[in-house]
């Protein structure tokens, strides 16, 4: 059978003289037993903007997060991104300038590279002519595909609490609103910790009863997080990954420890280092905030941490501006 895709040489280029920008949230994966299933997005954004020319260069501005480090060309992320999603959807860049503006702390287990090609598929499926367009499950299938698994890209898109699955090549999510007592307290240390690492240290397989208690905390934690937050403690407990991980990153587990023993919803942001704390309503976002700040400044006095306290996003990803 003959391919009906378009060959590069015929593939149109997207119209000059577009401008849109599109902001993305944090996103904190696992959240404990939900491993590579659950996700929530958290209220830091990243926002990219770009504008298309007919001149073919690319121009790249990148401010925040990673602006020491990052490549400013086409071998950044968000750049090839961009260029596979259009590919995709049947056309080609000409010129374009992209403008970053990173707020996300990159390799600290908050999202970072899912809200970057989140932002760079997000944008490239809007430079296209409306009838060309695809909607927001055709964005988690490459953006999964782009990251290997959709726990983070689908709380990125959808916001909220994202429940997601694979079937062979084929990526789902649903979506579920979290009650609105839940507030997230995030801290994040001053080392990085790449996902490759952490998922190395990982066993081949785990035993029945293991799993089998893992499976009842991730339910657990589905009702607590949408209906009871009172049952957070014990539904963010997990047996299949945290404990495997501490020892590359021995402060956040300590915190981690220390929290889970004072009372306080704590778990690893994906792959880590930060840690996450789901608070049941203002007073205890509060005293988590104290508890961290007073444990660490004894107990972990070589490491810079930043807290933070946020919230649950619930739009997901925007494009906020697009004129033509």
């Amino acid at each position: 059978m003959e391919s009906t895709q378009p060959t590069a040489t015929d593939r149109a280029f997207v119209a000059a003289g577009q401008r849109l920008t599109v902001k993305v949230p944090g996103t904190s994966a696992n959240l404990g037993p939900g491993y590579d299933s659950l996700g929530l997005a958290l209220s830091i954004y990243d926002t990219l903007t770009v504008e298309t020319h007919n001149t073919g260069e690319l121009e790249f501005e990148l401010s925040g997060e990673g602006a020491d480090s990052l490549p400013r060309d086409a071998s950044h992320l968000v750049v090839r991104a961009i260029d596979l999603a259009l590919d995709r959807l049947g056309y080609q860049r000409s010129g374009l300038k992209i403008i970053a503006d990173n707020v996300n702390p990159h390799g600290r287990g908050l999202g970072s590279s899912a809200s970057a090609v989140v932002a760079a598929v997000t944008a490239a499926n809007a430079l296209v002519p409306a009838e060309s367009r695809k909607d927001r499950d055709w964005i988690l299938q490459l953006t999964s595909e782009l990251e290997g698994h959709p726990d983070n890209v689908a709380p990125a898109i959808f916001g909220g609490l994202a429940l997601s699955w694979q079937d062979s090549e084929q990526y789902s999510s649903t979506r579920a609103d979290v009650t609105s007592s839940v507030i997230p307290v995030v801290a994040v240390p001053d080392y990085e910790l790449a996902t490759e690492t952490a998922r190395g240290l990982l066993p081949a397989s785990v035993g029945h009863h293991a799993a089998a208690m893992n499976s009842g905390r991730a339910a657990l934690l589905i009702h607590a997080l949408t209906a009871d937050p009172a049952l957070l403690l014990p539904g963010t407990e997990d047996y299949l990954h945290q404990s495997y991980r501490a020892q590359a990153m021995r402060p956040s587990a300590d915190l981690l420890g220390a929290l889970r023993s004072a009372g306080h919803a704590a778990v690893v942001s994906g792959a880590g280092p930060t840690v996450m704390v789901l608070a049941n309503g203002p007073d205890q976002a509060a005293a988590v905030v104290e508890f961290i700040e007073a444990f660490t400044a004894v107990n972990t006095p070589d490491v810079s941490w930043r807290v933070m306290t946020l919230a649950v996003d619930v739009q997901g990803a925007r494009v906020e501006v697009h004129r033509r």
